[in-house]
């Protein structure tokens, strides 16, 4: 595990400190759940984009024709 150095404003480290106390956590806990959690989501838009990028360029579906006019779209 490597180690990390913040500078926080003093006010917000207050806050954050009652608020671990009262959930019975660290700081340092909290700060690197919520780093792992951007992390897990970030991996998984990764994967995300990946397999949509991949079900694209192997789709073999049809678009069918591709000039339609605003009269037609609008009919009423």
């Amino acid at each position: 595990m490597k180690n990390i150095t913040l500078a926080v404003d003093e006010e917000v480290l207050a806050i954050v400190r009652r608020y671990s106390a009262e959930q019975n956590r660290s700081v340092n806990g909290l700060v690197r759940e919520f780093l792992a959690d951007i992390a897990r989501r970030e991996d998984r838009a990764r994967q995300a984009r990946t397999t949509i990028r991949n079900l694209s360029e192997n789709s073999t579906a049809k678009r069918g024709i591709g000039s339609w006019r605003r009269e037609d779209l609008h009919e009423r």
